[in-house]
């Protein structure tokens, strides 16, 4: 336990500046005329990361998708980090974000994709540490798992190695959960990940449903629980069928004044990265 809770704490407190490369399986036609855009925006910011433990991987070729911050009846709610399983295989996760443009906090949803693209520089650990993945990557049709970032029962998941190489313990730690504006994280796209359209997979139903599920929970709401959510972190999605034991309705005195949904156009301000054009835009 105490080796594991090491990594959990260099999770949340290191950067990477090199980005593995794999062979990837293009998504459908159809997945790839989905267009990405800004989805809701609010004027207030989210708030801080939560610094959770990682579930182990319940099996083989589940990915982790970290823990976020979305927006909902009652502002905004914690969905916890959960594994989950690739569209098809070869496909990564992109992790959304919130980039703040002109005062204004807007949510770029996350995607999956043949390379892990832009998510703002936010750290959110285990993998994600502002720039590309370094938790694993996929060979031979089957996802390999980093133990050096990642919580891997070797006993039931054997497709694992070890690279300490992405550990660099002489960075700041950092909790900021948006892009941009006051306080935010100043980050640009790399070169390797501006360059060309990629095509982009939405997330998948159970993903969907285990942010709406974590949505309609009082008890993940920030408000309510003063930025303690009871969930943080699972090994399986929420599902209608499978809420958290703590689950409660979100009460109509929770409730907040609804945010302005939709595209938004972003102001330029200096060309910074993950400021989209538009609904669509490129991989940034």
């Amino acid at each position: 336990m105490k080796t594991f809770m090491l990594r959990r704490i260099r999770s949340f407190g290191i950067g990477l500046v090199a980005v593995a490369g794999f062979s990837l399986a293009a998504p459908s036609a159809a997945h790839a005329q989905v267009r990405f855009g800004v989805s809701i925006s609010v004027g207030t910011p989210p708030p801080p990361l939560l610094v959770y433990d990682q579930p182990e991987v319940p099996g083989p070729d589940y990915l982790w998708t970290p823990g976020y911050w979305a927006w909902g009846d009652a502002g905004y709610y914690w969905v916890p980090g959960a594994w989950v399983l690739a569209p098809q295989p070869g496909l990564l996760w992109t992790p959304g974000y919130w980039d703040c443009a002109g005062g204004v906090y807007g949510w770029h949803p996350g995607y999956w994709g043949r390379r892990v693209g832009f998510y703002g520089g936010i750290n959110y650990g285990f993998g994600y540490f502002g720039v590309g993945f370094v938790g694993g990557g996929w060979s031979g049709g089957h996802f390999r798992y980093n133990t050096a970032v990642t919580r891997v029962n070797t006993r039931i998941v054997h497709n694992v190695y070890v690279d300490r190489r992405v550990i660099v313990n002489n960075r700041t730690v950092t909790r900021v959960s948006y892009h941009g504006g006051a306080g935010g994280v100043a980050a640009r796209a790399p070169l390797a990940v501006r360059g060309g359209r990629v095509p982009r997979v939405p997330m998948t139903s159970m993903q969907r449903e285990h942010e709406m599920v974590s949505g309609q929970d009082r008890n993940q709401f920030a408000g309510v629980t003063h930025q303690h959510p009871r969930q943080v972190a699972v090994a399986h999605t929420f599902s209608t069928r499978n809420r958290p034991s703590t689950f409660e309705q979100v009460r109509p005195a929770d409730r907040v004044a609804p945010a302005a949904r939709g595209p938004r156009q972003a102001p330029a301000h200096g060309g910074s990265a993950g400021h989209p054009q538009g609904q669509g835009h490129r991989d940034r």
